[in-house]
């Protein structure tokens, strides 16, 4: 046992020495590469028109033509963090509008947490749950699945990673577990998207086919998906629980506390006011009218940060703030967030610099060539790898399926595979690199409010991310079959 906690307070030592490089100088590192790879690789462009069911410029298969390089120097990579807040061809929204709404979003977390509701909420919920804390994970996960496949559940995440890793720390788990709950959740979710209008449904237009078409092996693959990725957290999250050192942030765990639950040594438990219970009512329905708002009456950024600002200034007075305690409050609470919305524009970065360089193009061309001539079997397999390398340099779901659908369904007729089983193998693609890919600012972006570091991220999750591809590959031959 004595050799054993050495082992672990080595271990520590080791990530206090060694630091890791941080999610910033990862993706300016990428930025570079991108934008010397433009020197590199011949630029190129395919012919557009405009669709009007997407409401967007779609390429033409056949249409691919080399034109003259635009490579990227040292401007445009200092400029592609910037520019990226701004770009939104590829998006549903600009980078800028997410990064205002994760401000604000801070704001309006700070305002609460100044209550005291979040804390006293946190405190009934953990003696309510004692003894039974882990089957919080399977619920929350399969209610993150749910905003998934119904309607894509990316950005609109990122609030709940500031509420749920203090939950998850007072039950005795660590930050990966409540970041694992949100990402691994609604990631599965969009990776069997159903009626996801940002991926199934573009992606059926684009392809030319209704988007009820495949949603059969769509939805044994949610299911199968979601229970092996709620067996490969609650198995973690139950060996931390046992023994804390197990956690791969162990050496940050004194820090962790601090920040997210506070030093409450010595102070008493907070009661559970009527005021407080108005808040924390105030507190959900916020939330839950964003979901409404998003899926129904088709919200995004703007209308979303403009709803919880008005329920910022609503719980402000109904804890009876001064003037100067909110606004002080929800300053400070922006801040807390301010490195996460600008990971969001740098992550964006990669792509401006990408486009730019007119290497986009040419990288879809050279993938429309490698499918061409295969059977059924490796054919959609192969169309699956390349959806992930295509998935890496464009993160956005909707814009992957504007880029590629077009240009990729109709090579399915040649190699008697149904365009179905091609949107199935696009959105599993963008789904499964949507788990770790530095290129996404849900990525970056959540896990800079867990306080996770992004390597080590990558590594523990690397083994469910290989069940995962080996599950996929299987259900896709299998489809391609039938």
């Amino acid at each position: 046992m004595d050799k054993n906690n050495a082992n672990q307070e080595d271990k520590g030592k080791f990530f206090t020495r060694f630091k890791f490089p941080s999610a910033y100088t990862i993706l300016f590192f990428l930025i570079a590469v991108m934008a010397l790879l433009t020197w590199i690789v011949p630029a190129g462009q395919y012919d557009r028109v405009m669709s009007e069911e997407l409401g967007r410029e779609i390429p033409i298969t056949g249409t691919y033509k080399q034109v003259e390089s635009n490579p990227q120097g040292i401007v445009d990579v200092l400029m592609a963090p910037i520019d990226g807040l701004y770009d939104h061809e590829s998006y549903e929204a600009a980078a800028i509008d997410v990064s205002l709404f994760i401000l604000i979003i801070g704001g309006f977390l700070g305002l609460v947490a100044k209550t005291g509701a979040i804390d006293a909420g946190i405190e009934r919920v953990t003696t309510h749950l004692e003894g039974r804390e882990e089957w919080m994970i399977p619920i929350l996960m399969a209610l993150f699945a749910a905003g998934g496949t119904i309607y894509g559940m990316a950005e609109e995440s990122l609030p709940f990673y500031t509420l749920l890793v203090p939950v998850m720390m007072a039950a005795r788990f660590d930050p990966v577990v409540a970041a694992a709950t949100i990402l691994l959740g609604a990631g599965i979710g969009t990776l069997g998207s159903t009626i996801n209008p940002f991926a199934t449904v573009i992606a059926a237009n684009a392809a030319g086919i209704p988007f009820t078409d495949g949603i059969g092996l769509r939805i044994v693959i949610l299911v199968v998906g979601w229970l092996i990725c709620v067996g490969y957290v609650m198995r973690y999250a139950k060996m931390v629980r046992a023994d804390h050192s197990k956690s791969i942030v162990f050496d940050k765990y004194e820090e962790d506390m601090e920040h997210f639950l506070g030093n409450k040594e010595g102070q008493d438990i907070l009661e559970l006011t009527t005021t407080r219970k108005v808040i924390l009512i105030i507190f959900g329905a916020a939330f839950g009218v964003m979901i409404y708002g998003v899926a129904v009456l088709g919200w995004w950024m703007a209308e979303i940060s403009a709803m919880f600002l008005a329920a910022t200034i609503i719980i402000g007075l109904v804890a009876r703030m001064s003037e100067e305690e909110l606004t002080t409050s929800f300053i400070e609470g922006a801040r807390d967030l301010l490195g996460v919305a600008l990971i969001i524009g740098i992550a964006r970065g990669i792509v401006v610099v990408m486009d730019r360089g007119m290497i986009t193009d040419t990288i879809l061309n050279a993938a429309e060539h490698a499918v061409t001539g295969l059977s059924t079997i490796v054919f959609i397999n192969v169309m699956y790898w390349l959806e992930v390398l295509l998935s890496f340099l464009v993160p956005s779901s909707s814009g992957l399926a504007v880029l590629t659908m077009p240009i990729m369904s109709p090579l399915a007729d040649f190699a008697g595979v149904n365009r179905d089983l091609v949107v199935t193998a696009y959105q599993s693609a963008s789904g499964i690199v949507n788990l770790m890919t530095p290129t996404s600012a849900v990525v970056m972006g959540g896990l800079a409010i867990a306080r996770v570091p992004y390597v080590r991220w990558v590594k523990w999750v690397a083994p469910l991310l290989l069940i995962l591809t080996i599950f996929i590959m299987v259900m896709l031959s299998i489809g391609a079959i039938l």
